[in-house]
């Protein structure tokens, strides 16, 4: 009989009924548990860990280049960032909304760590998120061009539910690469958001991109329906470097 209902439970794809059920129907039949109870136990275990390997797959596959949560940003090393606000964007509203998110600021004072706290809880909630450099996304996307699988690939930046565009302003664009941004940014205006961090302020995209007039077009899109932070102070960095510095002083 275990053996048969262990067959059984691997052929439906339920792996942990499959592992646990014979452990826990000992459990049930020393706790008095009744059927109903101990069959709701086994489903609830078996949607738990597949909710946990949904979202495993789903982290794997955004290429987030590390795991950072709200919890672990530090508000009062950064108080020109308004916590409230954040807070709501962690709703996820914005997905329903079409809110594109955009954080602007120097280096070094959290806007990688605010991106990546949001796309990390989009994908708790089960949507598919994705993050790239600016850079990297217009070489991969001229690459596929000059491969003939340019459509291929766009839908890699286009699909997702929450697309996370780093770093646009640290590194110049080709100037006759920068369309492949565009494609993206206007595939999915009104569609899909993108969350954007940035060191340049949007007068400086048209040198950025190398082109004034795609520049603007980007903009449009980017900030018909958006939602923007301008993020100030001191890098972190540079201010724990500082601070041993000082430290050091006074040893």
């Amino acid at each position: 009989m275990k053996e048969r209902i262990h067959e059984y439970c691997h052929q439906l794809h339920l792996p942990v009924m499959a592992e646990r059920w014979s452990a826990m129907a000992e459990y049930a039949s020393t706790h008095n548990i009744s059927y109903s109870e101990f069959l709701f136990r086994l489903l609830e275990a078996e949607i738990v860990e597949k909710q946990a390997r949904s979202i495993q797959t789903l982290i794997k596959l955004s290429k987030l280049p590390y795991r950072k949560t709200i919890d672990t940003f530090d508000f009062t090393a950064q108080p020109s960032v308004d916590e409230r606000r954040i807070r709501e964007l962690l709703t996820l509203s914005f997905i329903d909304r079409k809110e594109n998110i955009l954080f602007l600021g120097p280096p070094g004072i959290g806007k990688t760590h605010l991106a990546i706290s949001i796309g990390m809880e989009a994908i708790a909630r089960g949507y598919k998120t994705y993050f790239i450099t600016a850079h990297d996304l217009v070489n991969q996307l001229r690459r596929a061009d000059q491969e003939g699988k340019l459509e291929k690939k766009l839908r890699v930046f286009v699909k997702p539910t929450v697309l996370i565009i780093d770093e646009m302003g640290y590194l110049k664009l080709d100037p006759n690469s920068a369309h492949y941004l565009f494609q993206v940014i206007a595939r999915r205006y009104e569609h899909a958001p993108i969350i954007l961090t940035s060191n340049k302020s949007f007068g400086e995209w048209g040198e950025i991109v190398g082109d004034s007039v795609l520049a603007t077009a980007m903009l449009d899109r980017l900030l018909h329906h958006s939602i923007i932070f301008n993020l100030k102070g001191e890098s972190y960095r540079l201010r724990e470097k500082r601070l041993q510095e000082e430290k050091q002083k006074d040893q």
